[in-house]
């Protein structure tokens, strides 16, 4: 009988090896990132992500994208990329004709230190992107 509990727990603990956390590639980023842009190229510029470079806790990060200096009805999407989170993608945002500003600002778990990626996508077709290392002190996304 003590044998077959020995067992049992052996293969309980082997499951729960299965269901550690999971973690982004930088396969399923650049995944990610082809299909915001529609296979365009991504040029790096234009876009402003603004992010504290060094994180105390990534429970709550606050982020914000933007694009500066080009006139608010030629931003047609925005989206925020990870390299090492559960998930690569974070947030897509498209914007309707009568959106006005086109900017984005919201809160975000970092799993770990890593890049992010900030792409717009412009009405002319071309995709815009910045990509910022943040450093995270105490990380999230790993319970």
């Amino acid at each position: 009988m003590a044998g077959l509990a020995r067992r049992q727990l052996l293969a309980a603990a082997g499951g729960l090896w299965l269901l550690r956390p999971v973690q982004a590639t930088p396969e399923s980023l650049n995944a990610a990132l082809r299909d915001f842009s529609g296979g365009a190229p991504l040029r790096e510029g234009r876009v402003q992500l603004d992010i504290a470079p060094l994180v105390d806790n990534g429970n709550t990060v606050p982020v914000s994208v933007a694009v500066p200096g080009v006139p608010a009805e030629q931003v047609l999407a925005l989206a925020l990329f990870t390299e090492r989170n559960p998930q690569s993608e974070v947030v897509r945002v498209q914007f309707g004709p009568r959106a006005g500003e086109r900017t984005m600002a919201t809160r975000m778990r970092l799993a770990t230190s890593q890049q992010l990626v900030a792409v717009a996508r412009l009405a002319d077709g071309s995709c815009w992107m910045q990509r910022v290392d943040v450093i995270v002190t105490l990380s999230a996304c790993l319970e």
